[in-house]
């Protein structure tokens, strides 16, 4: 399996339909890259729950999920549930962060995610933000959408469980919830790690990637590593 690394990795984006979406899909890679990149810049929009515990919890935890990381954090009060109804707020809320920087890193929800919310937002990034490299992330629900990955980043078993623990320490308004729990979140990542050769993993998927060589001496160089 071949590896590919970012040749520079100074702003992510984050997005996500709901509170704890981007934390429960991209919970261990932010760790991980966060460490890795000391002082990378991360911008989160996250499309509702404005005003609620659910906005404490969720600024609460992607501080948490991002160590050391230049946080900025946007939440927005659309109603949960009818993000397709006010597509023209969420889409002006996309474009307005479009025109604050170029991010190296986008993740958020997949195009084929069952829930209307979460679909609606992966619809819309390559609208505003067509030649990024944008990161599909899967969370694991009653509707059974979860389809075969295309790129996956291994997480130390460490890793895997301070993310289960911070998922479970800052969002206690899911507690009651039957799939949130520490079974569910590892029992995905056990079987995406199986998929790649690691014990856990987070799985995305990607749309379009472009891949470059070296430059042959004389020649121009290439353009690097990233979407298309």
């Amino acid at each position: 399996m071949l590896n590919l690394l970012p040749e520079r990795l100074d702003r992510i984006l984050l997005l996500g339909a709901h509170c704890d979406d981007i934390a429960i899909g991209a919970g261990g890679t932010l760790l991980e890259l966060c460490r890795a990149y000391p002082g990378v810049h991360v911008t989160a929009l996250v499309l509702t729950g404005a005003g609620s515990l659910r906005e404490e919890e969720e600024r609460s935890a992607l501080a948490a999920f991002t160590p050391g990381a230049e946080l900025e954090v946007v939440v927005m009060d659309l109603p949960d549930g009818r993000v397709p109804l006010h597509w023209e707020r969420a889409k002006m809320a996309l474009e307005e962060l479009r025109t604050r920087g170029e991010p190296d890193l986008i993740l958020g929800p997949s195009p084929h995610d069952a829930h209307q919310d979460h679909r609606t937002l992966a619809q819309m990034i390559p609208t505003a933000y067509r030649d990024h490299l944008t990161l599909g992330y899967e969370i694991l629900k009653w509707e059974g959408d979860l389809a075969q990955p295309t790129v996956y980043l291994p997480l130390a078993e460490p890793v895997l469980t301070e993310k289960v623990a911070k998922l479970s320490e800052h969002y206690g308004s899911q507690q009651d919830r039957p799939w949130f729990d520490d079974e569910t979140f590892r029992g995905l990542a056990r079987v995406r790690g199986v998929q790649c050769h690691a014990r856990y993993a987070e799985a995305f998927h990607v749309q379009k990637l472009t891949l470059s060589v070296a430059p042959i001496a004389g020649s121009e160089p290439s353009p690097g590593f990233g979407a298309a």
